[in-house]
Order: C-alpha cells, then structure tokens, then sequence
C-alpha cells in the first residue's frame, strides 16, 4: 500500500516540476522574442541612417553663378584659340560673341556657359601667366525656394484645371461652356508660364555664365599732334575769316525776300515824294 503510494507522489513531483520549468520557459522565449522584434525594428529603422537615403530633386540647391571678366592679352589670336579649347574641355559653350577693332585695340566680348561644376576652375584657368586681369566681378544667387515654389504653384494649377475639366464635361448651356473654357485657358497659360520659369531657372543653375571681355593694345600711346607754327596759325586765321564771311554773305542772301520787299518800298516812297513835290504851292 505504501509503495503504490509513493510511486503516485514521485509522479506528481515529477509532473510538477516539468510544468515549472515550462513556465518559467515561456516567459524567457517570449522575452526573446520580444527582444528579437525589437532589434529588428531598430534594425529597421536605423537602415536608412547606415545608407545614403535618396535626395528629393525638388529641394536640391540651385544656385545661379555669373561672372564679369577683363583680360588684356598680349597675343589675340592666341587667346582666342585658347579660349575655345578651355571651353570645350570644360564642358562648356560659347552662347555670344561680339568682335571690334579700331586704331587702339582690337577686343572681344563673349557670353560663355559652362557647367556649375566647372565654373570656379574655367575662371582661374582663363587669365594665363603672359594676360593681365583688370576686372573681376563674381556673383551667385539661390533660386532653389523659387523653383520649388513655382513646381508647387503648377501642381495645384493642374488640380484646378482637371476640376475645370470636370465641369465642363458636366456642363449643357453654351454660356457655361465658355466661362469654363475661358477659365481653362487662363489657367492653361499660367501653367505654361510656371513651366517656362522652372525650365529657365534650372538651366541658368545647371549652367553658368561668364561674361568675358578680352583685348589688345595695338598702340600704346596715340600720336602726339604737332604744334602749330606761326605762319601755320596765319593761315587758320585767314581761313577763319573767310568761313565767317561767307557765312554771313549766305546768310543775307537766305532772306532776299526781305530785302525785295524792302527795294519796293523804298522805291514806292520815292516815287510819292516826288509826286508831293511837283504839285503847285
């Protein structure tokens, strides 16, 4: 009877034990499972900063870059094949050029654009070591809010203009046809005009300008005038004179009207005195 009873205990022990060690299991493996989701959550979460996350197009910088040059070169035809070998290496191209030459200098206006990218390194490589560089102007300005702005303006001018097209769609009386389709227009010209900006500004930014005037001196000095001797300065004077006389003779003979008129009457008075005259006291 007791060893029945023993063998009932030793199994109930037994029994208990095994579910105590599967309690406290439990919460162990769901702790590590919650601690596992964690670190995968974190994992997932902390990816984006371990790799490079992908820039928005729409808010990169887009920075507009001129320059204003002067160069006085000692050699032109040098530094124009120069100038368009830099250019093409650089990426870049002529847009303007406007060549002149006179008696003092022969010099060369050119508009060039080139890559962002490429812009500071064309500047210095512009001015070579035999070039003087006389002026130097650089500026830049930041139009990446304005081109955002106006990206944004031309997505909402779109919503607009598909509501639009859903009222006219919708729409019987002619009246109401052509309000809508005048408001479509506009709003159709308002985008074009957006576009237009967009377009313009990213390729002033994508591309800058260097205004580039570059010249030669073919005389340093102008020829000093001789001084006048005395007979020299008789002649000035005498031909002077008959400048401003005939000036004057010409321009008593532009009003001969005034002068016949002035014949006449003379003589019409003449001829009155003399009739006054011959009549008896």
């Amino acid at each position: 009877m007791r060893i029945p009873m023993l063998a009932a205990l030793l199994l109930l022990l037994f029994f208990s034990c095994n579910q105590g060690n599967h309690k406290r299991d439990k919460p162990a493996s769901a702790a590590a499972d919650v601690s596992s989701a964690s670190a995968d959550a974190d994992s997932t979460v902390a990816a984006p900063a371990d790799g490079q996350p992908a820039a928005n197009p729409d808010w990169d910088r887009k920075i507009v870059k001129n320059a204003d040059l002067a160069i006085e070169t000692k050699s032109f035809p040098g530094f124009t094949t120069r100038l368009h070998r830099l250019v093409r290496e650089n990426g870049g191209y002529i847009a303007q050029e406007a060549e002149s030459q006179n008696s003092f200098e022969i010099n060369n206006s050119v508009s060039i654009k080139v890559p962002v990218d490429r812009f500071d390194d064309l500047l210095q490589q512009l001015p070579a070591d035999s070039d003087r560089l006389t002026d130097k102007k650089v500026s830049s300005q930041d139009v990446s809010m304005e081109v955002v702005d106006t990206k944004s303006r031309l997505e909402t001018k779109k919503e607009v203009r598909e509501r639009y097209l859903d009222l006219l769609k919708q729409a019987h009386k002619m009246a109401d046809i052509l309000s809508i389709q005048q408001e479509i227009d506009g709003i159709q010209e308002e985008m074009d005009a957006a576009a237009g900006r967009v377009t313009y500004l990213s390729h002033a930014a994508a591309f800058s300008t260097i205004n580039l005037k570059f010249y030669q001196v073919l005389n340093p000095a102008p020829p000093e005038e001789p001084t006048p001797t005395f007979l020299h300065k008789i002649k000035l004077s005498f031909l002077d004179g008959w400048y401003y006389l005939s000036t004057l003779v010409l321009g008593l003979l532009t009003v001969w009207p005034l002068w016949l008129a002035l014949g006449l009457g003379l003589a019409a008075w003449r001829r009155h005195q003399t009739r006054s005259g011959k009549k008896p006291a």
